[in-house]
């Protein structure tokens, strides 16, 4: 059984640790995306990385599992601009919330058609790779 104490001692170096990393991450990408001019945000860049070095095992999961669980906790932190925004803009909601809404649902419809679109194909084309594998192998 784990000592409560330890737990909360160690939750308590780790999140900020955790978070010091993702932030260090993501200053790391934004150089990396104006050295090597990239056509990605820096912050896509970094997940990208922090993907790659969990995916190769360079890092483990358990290194960064407290810090992403922290943040996604305090997700309504992120979003109070956003609210803020709508009660500031509340005539504006009243008067034009029906086209805000309506490009919300279609843009939505139209990421989500696109996605399903490329996974379809990409399925196809790993159904496709895999059965020619089979067939190399068949013939061997």
């Amino acid at each position: 059984m784990t000592d409560p104490v330890k737990t909360g001692w160690l939750l308590r170096v780790q999140v900020p640790l955790q978070v010091m990393l993702y932030v260090g991450l993501f200053v790391f990408s934004q150089h990396l995306v104006s050295w090597l001019h990239l056509p990605l945000p820096a912050n896509i860049v970094g997940m990208l990385l922090l993907l790659a070095m969990i995916m190769l095992r360079i890092l483990p999961i358990g290194w960064v599992k407290a810090g992403s669980n922290w943040l996604l906790a305090e997700m309504l932190l992120f979003f109070i601009p956003a609210v803020v925004a709508v009660v500031n803009y509340s005539e504006l909601l009243r008067v034009e919330g029906w086209r805000i809404l309506l490009v919300i649902t279609l843009s939505t419809l139209l990421v989500l058609a696109a996605t399903s679109i490329v996974v379809d194909r990409v399925s196809r084309f790993e159904l496709w790779l895999a059965a020619r594998k089979q067939q190399r192998q068949h013939h061997e």
